[in-house]
């Protein structure tokens, strides 16, 4: 049960700061959200030695990810890629880890050269096998899956570990398995699992509870059988629940909300809401708060919260923190998809938070039972 009382404060510093090196994407996804993804609209190295100025101070008091991601990073062409990367550098008294999301259809030697000689990690997006993978085509309706395999095998030939993250729009227990044992034979060290949800110019995503909660339930089951590589939500997940059985649970509801900023190809900052850039509200305007070209990293973050439209999130997070059970879990839920399923930033409980969190750990939970003698 969580506690009921409190505003939402949102904490100064980042430990992962998203780029959107490019809005192009070369592919067009069924599910995609993202707006103008036919449009190539590339970062400029001044934007990226902005963040870095701001990472690095950062990294002086903790680990800081940067994540490369949306459109397709890769897009933008290995000489310039590596230009946004490199004033990044190691980092300060910790860690600056960089981190791609990419199709993997663009991967090839000259990538793999790229990811060798430069400190980047590489996940690559791809939502199972055969029919489970027929939402990722390009802009002419060709399938994407071979391009996508063949650059996974580039990666493998150059010896270049590589993560997964899979959108799942069937939630059948059989799709867990497929996606689960896939990743495992795919031979990726690490699996994230999005279901399919409406969010952005994506108004599909409705999947239900119940077969939310059976999906959940079987891949919690196959992990558990075969724990061959760690589950993002899993892990979340057990984590939470850890926390409950050792009685520590009640104090995830009194820290302050993480950001998980977005830097645009054009230095717009989005403190929360990633998924909200280049979307325009007819209360708020465009999504941003500040820029980076015209104010430090820093200082956008540190009055961040005094932005109306991320106030409004906030108090979204202290409604959730009032009215949900779960809140401890989830702590307030996801901000774009309040907005694109209520056109409000401060509502509360959403279909992802029905089918993407409290589903998940009732599967999780259904297993458990199950599976004790």
């Amino acid at each position: 049960m969580s506690p009921r009382t409190g505003a939402a404060r949102l904490a100064e510093a980042p430990s992962v700061v998203l780029m959107q090196p490019t809005t192009l994407c070369n592919l067009d996804c069924a599910y995609c959200y993202l707006p103008e993804r036919q449009i190539s609209r590339r970062m400029g190295v001044d934007v990226a030695r902005a963040v870095a100025a701001g990472v690095r101070e950062w990294s002086r008091e903790r680990p800081v990810a940067v994540v490369w991601h949306g459109g397709e990073p890769l897009t933008v062409g290995p000489a310039h890629f590596r230009t946004l990367v490199e004033p990044f550098g190691p980092g300060g008294e910790h860690p600056v880890v960089q981190v791609v999301q990419t199709n993997g259809t663009l991967i090839d030697d000259a990538w793999c050269e790229v990811f060798a000689t430069t400190p980047v990690r590489v996940t690559i997006s791809l939502d199972g096998p055969d029919e489970a993978n027929a939402a990722r085509v390009d802009w002419s309706g060709h399938p994407s899956t071979d391009r996508t395999l063949k650059g996974v095998e580039a990666l493998r030939r150059a010896g270049i570990r590589f993560g997964l993250i899979a959108v799942v729009a069937d939630v059948s227990p059989g799709a867990a398995r497929d996606v689960y044992r896939f990743a495992r034979d795919l031979g990726c060290d690490s699996l994230g699992v999005n279901l399919a949800e409406k969010k952005g110019v994506y108004a599909g995503g409705h999947s239900g509870e119940r077969p939310a909660v059976a999906f959940w339930q079987e891949l919690a089951a196959c992990w558990q059988a075969d724990p061959g590589i760690p589950v993002r939500e899993l892990d979340h997940a057990y984590t939470y629940l850890r926390e409950e059985l050792a009685g520590t649970a009640a104090a995830r509801a009194e820290r302050p909300v993480v950001p998980l900023p977005l830097v645009t190809w054009d230095g717009d900052y989005l403190p929360v809401g990633a998924e909200l850039a280049g979307f325009s509200s007819p209360r708020h305007g465009r999504f941003a708060a500040g820029n980076v070209l015209r104010t430090p990293l820093t200082s956008l973050a540190a009055r961040a919260a005094q932005v109306p439209w991320v106030a409004e999130a906030l108090a979204g997070v202290a409604n959730c923190r009032r009215t949900c059970d779960h809140f401890t879990y989830c702590r307030g839920g996801q901000v774009a998809n309040k907005y694109f399923e209520t056109g409000r930033l401060d509502s509360t409980e959403t279909d992802y938070c029905r089918t993407s969190k409290i589903s998940l750990l009732e599967g999780i939970l259904r297993h458990a039972e199950h599976a004790s003698p």
